[in-house]
């Protein structure tokens, strides 16, 4: 072990901690020492803990500082309670921003993303983190997704890969596949194109088959935010309906599935989706193809469509309804998607409020038949649907029944007609990975003639991204490669063709986590190996991933589980989504334009009256406090504030004041504070004597308190609570007369400080005397009897009111507190001679004088 106590050449014996030596220097310290290096073979407990891992867009930002800076903290505090302890990190590298970068920028997207990752390790660097960097990698590594097109094919041997045609969203400039989410008022985010409907082969993992086993898990995440397990179950999506065909004025069927069975009396219309067969059969009318080719321009996403304007075209075709024999009409509508059910819906304006929109629109009935009472039976709609609970109304033979013996009715007679069948169907649907861009991990499939879909050999693996492409013309580059995709098929030794989609990004981080816990170079990972550390015991991160980021997670860790690959079903024992850092917004109008400029922090003298622009000192507008943005300019470089006032301040601003789950709004005065109390807390460590003798018992226990709350504070990541306490220990060490106790205190509260501000902690470690890494120490053991007061406060009262406290043995006698209380000066002021009719004692609390 290599000796610290005289590294303080620089900083030692001076006044002030100077955190832009100090910090490197145990920075150094650290990796030389190979401090957070995880040893997978330590028989000490293991504790494996992880932050999301970031997308390497260039720059880290505030939020990424709280995200890690907590897991950081949860990081060193276990390594202190003895656990050997797994905090890693790399690089989500993949996706459409770094084309992006390719098409604007002229760079390649490798050269892009890697220059990104130096610059963002070194920024995480010299925040001084905890982590394994010898477990680092980036998902565009060869090495990664080499391992996960083998995983691909294990997937796809079991059943749970397949192909098929889907319709996509297609940018006809851009020449790519978009998210439902990159397509904006029905124009691509990136070209402004008019996008467009289109049927292409896709690539699907079958999610659907672990969809009952990934409802009934989210009962076992205990310490999961009940949000977070609430926003999965309605993804996923479970319901009970009934599924039935309507006759058709043509002679055919439609197929629909409602949930709600019991409002089948109040139909007044049937809705089908733009490519919905019946929808196509019509097309030849020139009027309905151009419906359907307006809808195929339209909102791509089921909560779009909620808020868009309801559009329909009625055909020719009517439904004949089940019960009243009435004859519905059909329309082609634009807020029914074929990928959801059956792609047709019964309408019941009056209880679902996209079809009261729609019956509005097109004068159609809306018919109550739900009501909160029967005597309401008959009462008007206000301008919306009502889709509570009730009982039956102008139903027929369903009037009165409560809404499940409606739904249960219903179901019954379907059943018994043979004209319907009750089912239980998901929301959720099978996962399209395939992505028609060139960087992300190539899908290894070869097609050919004769031989038809063929999986790529293993031994062929991993197929590589070509390096050598251009994004001069728009679409995949890996489609138009001279050479690349031109292989020979493994089965026949024909000329084939490669699969030129590549996998969504999604799936790269759906097992990276796995990765972490092992490395082997022949395979994805070794499953003794994970059983060592998964699950993760604290993952943290964004709430923006509550659903299809931990979703994909949990599917693919229980599809592993399937295949015998591994033992863990359940990713993650707990997690823990933390607040956003935000901060005030500054701009001005532009007057040519009409719209506001904005400026960034550095560019503003905020007073506390105002602000205005340094440039010109002309008032400018003090917005709202916002998540920070880019777009914005409201965001705050941790570089430049680290560089002023050193790593520990920043740690120490994201741990406080705001509970961790909270937003936290970024202050200049915040961090400054912060800046204060490292420098408080450094002439508190350098008035640390060892050889001070005599006993506090007051400050004794106040420090094993502090101990032990704090323990406990960091385990139920209170963060803020824990700074409190090291705020208030710091305090009563400050009045504390030397002494051996006070000493203690200070020995104590550098180990507090270690997980938070672990460069301070390092440089009074070492200024003690220690020759060891104060990250390599215990954490300071508790004594149970100092644990429990011995004394306690007494509120002295007069007719209630609070006159004077007192100091008194836990447990004192009535007559004993009686007697102190009537001792006191400032009481017998307030009494000031008055009779005293009634003495009020409650133990351990307060005395009660009454006059």
């Amino acid at each position: 072990m290599t000796d610290h106590s005289n590294d303080l050449s620089v900083t030692g014996g001076r006044e002030r901690f100077d955190p832009s030596v100090a910090d490197s220097r145990w920075q150094r310290a650290w990796t030389d020492a190979g401090t957070f290096i995880a040893d997978s073979d330590s028989e000490k407990p293991k504790s494996y803990i992880l932050e999301m891992f970031p997308y390497p867009s260039g720059r880290i930002h505030m939020g990424h500082v709280r995200n890690y800076t907590m897991g950081d903290v949860l990081a060193r505090y276990q390594k202190m309670r003895g656990f050997e302890v797994l905090h890693p990190m790399g690089w989500d590298a993949f996706g459409m921003p770094a084309e992006n970068a390719a098409m604007e920028k002229g760079v390649h997207p490798g050269g892009w993303t890697r220059a990104n990752i130096a610059q963002m390790k070194a920024q995480l660097q010299r925040i001084g983190f905890a982590l394994d960097w010898t477990r680092e990698f980036a998902t565009c590594d060869p090495e990664y997704y080499g391992h996960e097109q083998a995983l691909f094919l294990d997937l796809y041997g079991a059943g749970l890969v397949y192909r098929k045609e889907s319709t996509v969203n297609w940018d006809p400039v851009d020449m790519t596949v978009l998210a439902n989410e990159q397509v904006i008022d029905g124009k691509g985010w990136r070209s402004g194109a008019e996008v467009e409907k289109r049927k292409l082969n896709q690539w699907f993992l079958k999610i659907t088959d672990f969809a009952d086993d990934l409802l009934e898990g989210l009962g076992s995440l205990e310490d999961w935010p009940e949000k977070v397990r609430l926003m999965q179950e309605n993804w996923i999506g479970k319901s009970q309906g009934l599924e039935f065909s309507f006759d058709l004025s043509d002679g055919g069927k439609l197929a629909v599935y409602s949930t709600r069975p019991d409002t089948i009396f109040g139909a007044s219309f049937c809705a089908i989706a733009a490519d919905h067969p019946i929808a196509q059969g019509l097309a030849d009318d020139p009027e309905v193809a151009a419906f359907i080719d307006r809808c195929k321009k339209g909102a791509t996403t089921a909560a779009a469509l909620e808020t868009a304007e309801k559009l329909g075209y009625r055909t020719p075709v009517t439904a004949r309804h089940p019960f009243t024999g009435a004859d519905l009409p059909v329309f082609i509508a634009n807020f029914v998607l074929m990928e959801y059910g059956t792609g047709a819906v019964m309408g019941v304006p009056g209880h679902d409020q996209r079809d009261f929109e729609f019956a509005t629109k097109y004068d159609l009935p809306i018919l109550r038949v739900v009501a909160s009472d029967p005597v309401r039976a008959d009462e008007p709609f206000k301008g919306e649907a009502e889709a509570g609970d009730g009982v039956i109304v102008n139903s027929d033979f369903l009037n009165d029944m409560t809404v499940e013996d409606a739904k249960q009715a219903v179901i019954t007679r379907a059943e018994s007609g043979g004209w319907g069948e009750g089912r239980t169907v998901w929301r959720l649907r099978d996962w399209g990975v395939s992505r028609q861009r060139y960087w992300g991990t190539p899908i290894p499939f070869i097609h050919c003639d004769t031989c038809g879909v063929v999986p790529v050999p293993k031994a062929q693996l991993p197929v590589k991204l070509p390096e050598d492409v251009s994004f001069e013309v728009p679409g995949n580059p890996l489609e138009r490669h001279p050479t690349w995709k031109h292989v020979d098929c493994p089965k026949c030794g024909a000329a084939a063709r490669r699969e030129t989609d590549t996998l969504d990004t999604f799936v790269d981080s759906s097992w990276y986590f796995l990765r972490f816990a092992s490395q082997p170079a022949d395979r994805p990972f070794d499953p003794e190996e994970v059983a060592k550390w998964l699950p993760v015991q604290h993952y943290i991160g964004g709430v923006e991933h509550a659903i299809l980021h931990l979703l994909y997670a949990r599917f693919w860790t229980r599809a592993l589980a399937h295949m015998g690959q591994i033992a863990v079903q359940e990713p993650f024992a707990a997690l823990f989504t933390q607040g956003m850092v935000t901060h005030e917004t500054y701009s001005r109008i532009d007057e040519s334009r009409g719209v506001p400029v904005f400026f960034a922090p550095e560019d503003v003298n905020r007073a506390s009256d105002g602000a205005t622009l340094r440039a010109d000192g002309a008032p400018i507008d003090i917005g709202r406090v916002i998540k920070m943005s880019k777009s914005k300019k409201n965001v705050v470089d941790p570089d430049a504030i680290v560089a002023r006032h050193g790593a520990d301040a920043v740690r120490w601003f994201m741990l406080s004041d705001s509970p961790p789950e909270r937003d936290l709004p970024w202050s200049d005065a915040g961090i400054e504070g912060c800046a204060r109390f490292v420098q408080r807390l450094w002439r508190l460590f350098s008035a640390y004597d060892a050889g001070a003798a005599g006993e506090d018992k007051a400050l004794d226990r106040k420090t094993h308190q502090t101990i032990a709350a704090i323990a406990s504070d960091i385990e139920g990541l209170g963060f803020n609570k824990a700074v409190a306490r090291i705020y208030e220990l710091a305090g009563a060490v400050e009045k504390a007369a030397p002494s051996a106790s006070r000493s203690a205190a200070i020995r104590a509260l550098v180990h507090l400080a270690a997980p938070m501000m672990p460069h301070l902690a390092e440089e009074a470690w070492a200024g003690m005397g220690y020759a060891t890494l104060i990250a390599d120490a215990s954490w300071p053991e508790v004594d149970p009897a100092l644990l429990v007061d011995d004394e306690v406060t007494i509120a002295i009262q007069h007719m209630g009111k609070l006159r004077d406290t007192v100091t008194a043995p836990k447990g004192a006698s009535k007559d004993a507190l009686e007697a102190l209380a009537l001792a006191s000066a400032n009481l017998q002021r307030s009494v000031d001679g008055a009779a005293i009719r009634k003495i009020i004692v409650v133990p351990d609390r307060l005395v009660n004088i009454v006059t």
